[in-house]
C-alpha cells in the first residue's frame, strides 16, 4: 500500500459536478467515475467524508430570489443534497464500497441521522460517510457544512473540488489573464474576496487550522495524485506568509 499524505479527508463536491452536459441533474457516468475514485482512496486506507451540494437540482438562494420564503427554499435545497447523497451511496455500493448517508435533517427512513461519534466510527471502519442536508439550518451553505463536518471529524485536509485548476484572481473562464494562486493563506483569500468558498466556511477552516486544497474534480486521478504527494491545485492554509 502506497503511503498517503493524510489518513482522513473531507471532500466537498458541488451538485453541478454531477450534471451532464445535456443538462440532466445527475449523470450516471460522472457519478460512477467519481465513486470509483473515492473507492480507490478508501482502498488505500484513506478515510473519506463527503459533502455534495444540491445545485444540480435546486439552489435555495435562487428560489428565494424568485420570491419563495428563504427558510422554505433552503430546506428544499437541503433535500436536494440528500438526493445527491443517496445517488452517490448507491454508486459506491455497486462498486463494493461500503457507504453511509448521514443527514442533518431527520429522515431516517432513507438514511441515518447525523451523529458525530457514529460518523467517526463509520470512518474508522473504512466506510465512506456522505454528509447530507447541510448543517440542517437555513442560511448556511453546503460550503459551511463541509467546513463544519471537516472540523467535527478531525479531517486532516479539506478538498474543494471545482471545475478549474484551483484558485484564481478572477474566473479564468471569463478573464483570460486571471492570476493563478498555487498557495495562499486564509486571510489572503478573505481579504482579496477570491470567492473560494463563502466567508463562514473559510473562517471556520482558518480558526480550526484545517488546510484546504482547491482542485479540478474533472481531472481523472487528480485526487489520488494529491494524496500521493503531488502538488495539485491551490493550497490554502493558516498563516501570514505569501508563497505564490
Amino acid at each position: 500500500m502506497t503511503k498517503m499524505i493524510c489518513q482522513r479527508i473531507l471532500l466537498k463536491l458541488s451538485g453541478e459536478a454531477l450534471m451532464s452536459e445535456a443538462g440532466g441533474s445527475i449523470d450516471a457516468d460522472i457519478i460512477k467515475r467519481l465513486a470509483s475514485e473515492i473507492k480507490d482512496l478508501s482502498d488505500q486506507g484513506i478515510q473519506v467524508g463527503l459533502v455534495i451540494g444540491g445545485g444540480n437540482i435546486l439552489r435555495g438562494a435562487d428560489k428565494a430570489s424568485e420570491g419563495l420564503d428563504r427558510v422554505t427554499s433552503d430546506q428544499m435545497g437541503m433535500l436536494a443534497t440528500v438526493i445527491n447523497a443517496l445517488a452517490m451511496q448507491d454508486a459506491l455500493e455497486h462498486l463494493g464500497q461500503q457507504a453511509r448517508v448521514m443527514s442533518a435533517l431527520k429522515i431516517n427512513q432513507v438514511c441515518e441521522d447525523y451523529i458525530r461519534r457514529r460518523a467517526v466510527r463509520h470512518l474508522e471502519k473504512g466506510r465512506v460517510v456522505i454528509f447530507a442536508a447541510g448543517t440542517g439550518n437555513p442560511f448556511f451553505t453546503t460550503d459551511s457544512a463541509a467546513s463544519l463536518r471537516a472540523i467535527e471529524i478531525n479531517a486532516e485536509l479539506m478538498i474543494k473540488a471545482t471545475k478549474v485548476k484551483g484558485v484564481y484572481s478572477a474566473d479564468p473562464e471569463k478573464v483570460k489573464d486571471a492570476k493563478f494562486y498555487p498557495r495562499l493563506t486564509y486571510d489572503e483569500a478573505l481579504d482579496q474576496r477570491l470567492n473560494v468558498m463563502d466567508t463562514t466556511a473559510l473562517v471556520l477552516c482558518r480558526d480550526n487550522n484545517i488546510p484546504m486544497r482547491v482542485m479540478n474534480v474533472f481531472e481523472k486521478g487528480a485526487i489520488m495524485k494529491l494524496m500521493m504527494g503531488e502538488e495539485i491545485g491551490s493550497l490554502i492554509e493558516r498563516g501570514t506568509r505569501n508563497d505564490q
